[in-house]
């Protein structure tokens, strides 16, 4: 019974992270807006693929909630109706929550697959919710941790639609990816207190200490690098998507503090691998922290001297969330270590 909840919460936190991954890809293509409203994509359940469908024809039967574009607005219909010859306003309200009304098929499925996602994770955490009633005699902070995943799950998605609402302002996205964080977390600690292993750790308190600050300077990282983010989608609206090269021009104190940061963070993690080697102690995941941390590293210089190369992005975005989820396994691991001595 343990094996199969275990196994269904592992399934459940590879769909978040396809989320944040897929959220990581909007972002990378600009495809935030691709569906200007929320939960439905320009009025409909599958969104349109050719911008025809979203002009206003005559005689043409409409139904309510059904969203066309007409003079750079959207019009959303006030019920069922079909049209005249001429285009009658009394029948549509203009969508007021913003002014954005573009439509590109492009971004219009690759947000409307992240919110596929996102809907799957949704459903899985629901479903594992339901498997951990089995635990509620025996250990009832596995059923509420699974049910407040699902609450957190359910805020999420709220949050992606201000972040829609808001035509992707920035102080939400980051919000949006902190809580995609937070879920991560809580998931790692319900996989991590219904797994069967005979794996065992020595307990070293420096080594544990190290780990704390390790994350405690990720989530720094993480935050300060949201804030570089923002200061480039403020660049790319003024600048264009074109011109990548001077997107960091004069940039913000945050991302000369975000750069120097980190290397900070890789002194810290170097030190974690120092004491894993003298200590004799059996984390080897934080060979794979150091590695993924490499990889970071090298993605954001990239970034930063080679014009945003495609997929730099991406890849930096959804590097931070696999070493933020990384490290805060070994701390549980550390942690149990302890409990054990």
């Amino acid at each position: 019974m343990k094996t199969h909840f275990n196994t269904i919460a592992k399934v459940t936190l590879v769909l978040t992270y396809l989320v944040i991954i897929a959220g990581a890809v909007v972002r990378m293509t600009g495809s935030g807006m691709g569906c200007p409203d929320w939960p439905k994509c320009f009025g409909y359940y599958i969104p349109p693929t050719e911008k025809v469908q979203l002009e206003w024809h005559a005689n043409h039967d409409y139904k309510k909630g059904q969203v066309i574009i007409v003079d750079e607005t959207l019009q959303v219909a006030k019920s069922n109706f079909t049209s005249s010859n001429a285009f009658i306003k009394t029948n549509w309200d203009t969508y007021t929550k913003h002014d954005y009304a573009v439509f590109n098929p492009t971004h219009t499925w690759v947000e409307y697959i992240n919110r596929l996602f996102g809907a799957l994770a949704g459903l899985a955490t629901l479903v594992m919710a339901f498997a951990s009633l089995k635990y509620w005699k025996r250990n009832k902070s596995i059923t509420l941790l699974s049910f407040f995943t699902v609450f957190a799950m359910g805020f999420q998605a709220w949050l992606g639609k201000t972040v829609v609402d808001s035509n992707l302002a920035p102080l939400k996205i980051t919000i949006h990816m902190v809580m995609a964080l937070a879920i991560v977390a809580v998931m790692l600690y319900i996989i991590f207190k219904t797994k069967q292993s005979n794996t065992s750790f020595t307990f070293n308190t420096q080594f544990k200490n190290a780990l704390i600050v390790a994350l405690a300077l990720t989530c720094i990282q993480v935050v300060l690098g949201t804030q570089v983010r923002e200061f480039v989608d403020h660049q790319i609206k003024a600048l264009g998507e074109g011109n990548a090269s001077n997107w960091l021009n004069n940039p913000t104190t945050s991302f000369y503090i975000h750069r120097s940061f980190s290397i900070l963070v890789l002194l810290v993690n170097g030190y974690l691998l120092l004491l894993l080697k003298k200590n004799q102690l059996h984390y080897k995941k934080v060979y794979w922290v150091f590695g993924i941390l490499l990889v970071e590293i090298a993605s954001g210089i990239a970034m930063a001297n080679f014009s945003f190369p495609f997929g730099s992005q991406t890849l930096h975005l959804i590097l931070a969330s696999i070493l933020f989820g990384i490290q805060f396994y070994l701390i549980l691991e550390a942690t149990n270590a302890k409990n054990k001595a």
